[in-house]
């Protein structure tokens, strides 16, 4: 049987989309400095965060650049990047059409850009029309017959397969020098109206690291990569050689470095797990030494690719010290015993934990709630750096979630998922104890949240609140369901779990029962074996 971390719904499947970023660049060699805009708070993708100005492929570039479907997508991308580059910066590449050229045209044109609403008119009107596609306003204002040279592409990296929404990003290098100005007056600078981006900024690449290693500034994965990059390449073509062969190695299977806050690298490893879930994330957490969060792979390729991984990692002096297991779920501990034979390790959890890991394990001491393992300097050189374990019972008897004391990102394991919901399974599961330990966690910082599901989450108290009210919603539909008649765990289901998928109403019965069974203790349910009723 799968893994219980489980679902009771099923999420819309796993998509891909194509997106263009861009590398705008002034100066050169030392005095390189790169444009990060920063994006909304409210946007549900990577709000707050600093990112490349880009956007995803629309129909719309695809006729521009007069590509079928099949095409190779490079001409669309292209057209893409230029239309992004004037939505998002207001500069441009292109030669206009003479009567758009002055400034009242062209604010007026970027206005209707960024209004969004003829983004809308358009694709409706492309599907009543497919053969004649309207044109966004972007492409009435350039001269076809002059279109600009196409720009580098750099690198094209795709997003790791733990998030619902895959982007296949090409990037591509924009120098300053090479644009002109689109909304401003004189010479060409950037210019970022409030909307999806909400300021902008030229920063060196080392600089912009430095100051998210202290935790000032949000950087999405991907720039991390490209920051480091340049960092460590002062001549623009070896960066171009380095990150082209780093985004190449990533197509052949080498585990990406996403960090969504400095000082831990998830990868998401293949696992017998549910759906729409394909992976487990194992966390790797430290600078100097490594603990290894939940290798649950049982796949020989898997376990192959993460040993590549810490390689990679331990280059730079660090040392992988030891394994730490948030519960004793098989897609959370598949890997553990071929990683402790591989790298001479031992693997610490709690004691009900340990007491249930596959064979082969090698066991360490356990860990009690509120104890706390050295991590060495922070990232930003600071010294104090503590991973400390909160014991948070109710899906699994031994759950651990692992919260550290810089930048106050927690490792939660199977209590919250950023792609589904999470099956509390009676016996093992107890749904009074699973809410009471999310209120503990709401009494963290979460600042970052990293499931073992999912992508990590910003502002994780926000998410720990969503799944508390979906419970509590989902207790009101139970207690309303035998209110109005008794029935069976199999009679009830539709009832309170209207909106799951039925291909998961093996597992969603699950969590129905630790419901009634929460309901009972209560003194607000009662059965006669397998009929339950409201208790009056």
């Amino acid at each position: 049987m799968p893994s219980a971390h489980g679902l009771a719904t099923l999420p819309a499947p796993m998509s891909r989309r194509t997106a263009a970023a861009l590398l705008i660049t002034r100066g050169q060699g030392h005095d390189l400095e790169i444009l990060l805009c920063e994006r909304s708070p409210e946007l549900r993708f990577f709000g707050g965060y600093f990112a490349l100005p880009g956007g995803t492929l629309a129909d719309d570039d695809k006729a521009y650049a007069s590509t079928a479907p099949d095409d190779d997508d490079s001409a669309a991308l292209q057209a893409c990047a230029l239309r992004e580059l004037f939505e998002e910066t207001g500069l441009l590449r292109h030669r206009l059409r003479t009567k758009h050229s002055s400034q009242a045209a062209l604010r007026a044109s970027r206005t209707a850009l960024l209004a969004s609403e003829l983004h809308g008119e358009a694709k409706k009107a492309a599907a009543q029309a497919p053969t004649k596609p309207p044109r966004s306003p972007f492409y009435n204002l350039v001269d076809d017959a002059e279109r600009p040279a196409p720009m580098r592409i750099l690198c094209r990296i795709e997003t790791p397969p733990f998030a619902p929404v895959r982007y296949d990003t090409v990037f591509l290098h924009a120098p300053l020098a090479e644009c002109t100005a689109g909304t401003n007056d004189g010479a060409p600078a950037p210019d970022i109206w409030p909307g999806e981006l909400v300021a902008g900024r030229f920063m060196k690449p080392a600089a912009a690291l430095a100051a998210w290693r202290g935790g000032e500034l949000l950087l999405v994965p991907p720039v991390v990569i490209l920051c480091e990059h340049l960092a460590a390449h002062t001549d623009f073509e070896a960066f171009a050689h380095a990150i082209n062969a780093t985004a190449e190695s990533y197509y052949q299977g080498r585990l990406h470095q996403v960090r969504f806050s400095p000082g831990i690298v998830l990868a998401p490893l293949k696992t017998p797990t549910l759906p729409p879930a394909t992976t487990t994330n194992c966390l790797i957490v430290g600078t100097d030494e490594l603990w290894v969060i939940d290798p649950g792979s049982p796949d020989e390729h898997e376990q192959q690719r993460l040993l590549a991984l810490l390689t990679e990692l331990e280059r730079g002096g660090a040392r992988t010290v030891g394994i730490l297991s948030t519960h004793h779920h098989r897609d959370h501990t598949g890997g553990i015993a071929a990683l402790c034979e591989a790298k001479q390790l031992r693997v610490r959890g709690h004691p009900l934990t340990l007491d249930r890991l596959p064979q082969g394990a090698v066991l360490g001491e356990p860990i009690h709630d509120g104890e706390s393992l050295a991590l060495g300097k922070a990232p930003d050189g600071t010294s104090g750096w503590e991973l400390r374990a909160v014991h948070t019972p109710g899906h699994d008897r031994g759950h651990l979630c692992f919260v550290e004391n810089r930048y106050g990102a927690a490792m939660v394991g199977d209590m919250l998922s950023t792609v589904s919901t999470i099956i509390v399974d009676p016996p093992e599961g107890h749904l009074a104890t699973y809410l009471r330990s999310l209120e503990r966690l709401l009494q963290e910082p979460l600042n970052m949240l990293y499931p073992a599901h999912g992508p990590a989450l910003r502002d994780g108290g926000k998410l720990v609140k969503q799944y508390l009210r979906h419970r509590r919603q989902r207790e009101t539909a139970l207690q309303n369901a035998l209110n109005e008649s008794p029935g069976t765990v199999e009679q009830l289901l539709p009832k309170v779990y209207w909106d799951a998928d039925p291909r998961l109403y093996r597992f969603a019965a699950r969590s129905l029962l630790a419901g009634l069974q929460k309901l009972q203790e209560e003194g607000r349910a009662e059965s006669d074996g397998e009929v339950w009723r409201a208790r009056v």
